[in-house]
This record gives structure tokens, sequence and C-alpha cells, in this order.
């Protein structure tokens, strides 16, 4: 699944924010979660736990990983529950 859409067409913090997405703000990244949407499948979890930790507050520091790495675990999300924005295309 691609994170930084949405039905093919490209996110945007207003959408994200409209549909109930929660902004972990990062340098080059911000990374939106949707705990209504989220399987618990445990990707992000498993693929980036120094990014992803359930027990932190905040449990999603982006800056904790690469830009890249945070890509390829938000785009094995199932559910759909993560998104991303990157600061440079915006």
């Amino acid at each position: 699944m691609d994170g930084s859409k949405i039905n093919d067409k490209p996110v945007t913090e207003e959408i994200l924010l409209e549909e109930g997405y929660r902004k972990y703000s990062g340098e080059g990244l911000d990374i939106y979660y949707s705990k209504d949407i989220c399987a618990h499948i445990g990707n992000c979890v498993f693929g980036n736990p120094d990014v992803f930790e359930v027990g932190r507050r905040p449990w999603i520091i982006a800056d904790n990983g690469s830009i890249e790495e945070n890509i390829r675990v938000i785009d094995t999300c199932p559910s759909g529950a993560l998104k991303y924005i990157r600061k440079d295309e915006k």
C-alpha cells in the first residue's frame, strides 16, 4: 500500500487531519496514524521498533529512522492506518 496516497490520490495534511489521523512530526517526514483504521497487525512495530514503540509516548518518533526506512515500513501497513508526507514534497 502506498502510504502517501488515499484512493490513488496524494494525501494532504488537511485531508488526513479531517479523516482523524494524528500527526507525528519529523525533520524530513511527517507520519500520520489513525487508531480507528488500525488493524493491529504490527508491521510497523516489527518493521522498525525505534520509530514505532507501543508503550512509549509519543509512540511514533519519525526522526528515529531514515526517511526511506520509514516509508518502507509505512508502505507495509495493510489497513492504511499509517500515512506519510515528505516535507521536501510540500
